[in-house]
């Protein structure tokens, strides 16, 4: 049990600073052939991360734990609008004034709507995967277009523009870029095979892993940008990053499992998990979208969504072995 936790937490802490290495060097690579601050904080920030938690959807179906993937993909969305949204806001209140956030907000509703309708029969099937993986495509060439039509306008040009890395020669971005990559790969490993192991033993179900330990774990570069986000008043980033954290999750990070290892549901996923998402994501749509003028989480919201995700745990632990 102590070499399955000590490679949970050792991977967690490769997979973190793996991902973060990815980042700067996909931005700097993409930022030395000219390609926009806008798009690259939109398309490759938001793709990278959500690295961590493809990864280990990956590994995790491929290892025979699809319920794992599955859970990692819900219970980073659920973390990532109650925890990391919850304590962005507790810090400072946050202002959405991005005209391309007040558009993928509705975008993220209809697709977590959309896999509730692609789970309803209680299975997870290749098709299913197609589905989600080619609307993920559609929707990356979208935030492209409007990347390039909004970005001397939109109000996440600049706030890109100061947190994308610095002016790195091509063959270092590319160390960066090559180097994050495998050590993602090799992270995600030993984390699925700790927590597999750490299930097993405890009696614990991988759905319930995959909910909790690693998707809170996963989630952490979202809340680091997030805060860090918050104290450089930021705000587009702080709650952007969310919003296509959870495009990648739910359209991304969800079809893995169904490409590589359809299955059938755990239980509780329907019944628990999937309502929870939805009902945060709908929270989410009203707290940010501003229908009669910009959109505001304030303090007292963030500590309700925060309240939403200890609720969740306790609902967790004291309903599921």
């Amino acid at each position: 049990m102590l070499i399955d936790c000590t490679a949970i937490i050792a991977g967690f802490i490769l997979l973190i600073w793996s991902a973060d290495r990815f980042i700067i060097g996909a931005a700097a690579t993409a930022r030395n052939f000219d390609v926009p601050p806008l798009i690259i904080g939109l398309t490759i920030v938001g793709f990278g991360t959500s690295a961590p938690e493809m990864m280990v959807a990956g590994f995790a179906a491929y290892d025979g734990s699809p319920a794992m993937a599955i859970g990692n993909a819900l219970g980073s969305n659920i973390a990532n609008i109650t925890l990391v949204l919850g304590i962005a806001a507790l810090i400072t209140p946050l202002d959405v004034h991005s005209r391309i956030i007040k558009k993928e907000l509705p975008i993220l509703l209809v697709a977590t709507l959309l896999a509730l309708a692609l789970l309803r029969d209680s299975t997870l099937s290749q098709f299913d995967g197609f589905i989600l993986l080619s609307l993920l495509v559609l929707l990356m060439w979208w935030i492209t277009r409007q990347g390039i039509r909004n970005q001397s306008e939109d109000a996440l040009t600049n706030e890109y523009i100061e947190e994308l890395p610095g002016i790195m020669p091509t063959s270092h971005a590319l160390f960066w870029l090559v180097l994050g990559l495998i050590l993602l790969t090799i992270s995600s490993k030993i984390l699925v095979w700790g927590a597999v192991n750490v299930a097993t033993e405890l009696g614990v179900s991988e759905l319930v892993i995959g909910l909790t330990v690693i998707a809170i774990g996963t989630s952490l570069p979202e809340l680091a940008a997030s805060i860090t986000g918050a104290l450089k008043n930021e705000h587009d980033i702080a709650i952007g990053n969310v919003i296509g954290s959870n495009l990648f999750n739910t359209l991304g990070v969800l079809a893995i499992p169904g490409l590589i290892a359809p299955s059938i549901l755990a239980e509780g996923i329907l019944e628990r998990d999937m309502p929870v998402v939805l009902i945060l994501t709908i929270t989410l749509f009203v707290m940010a979208y501003g229908f009669r003028a910009e959109g505001r989480i304030n303090r007292l919201e963030g500590g309700l969504l925060l309240s939403a995700f200890i609720a969740y745990q306790l609902l967790l632990f004291f309903t599921v072995t």
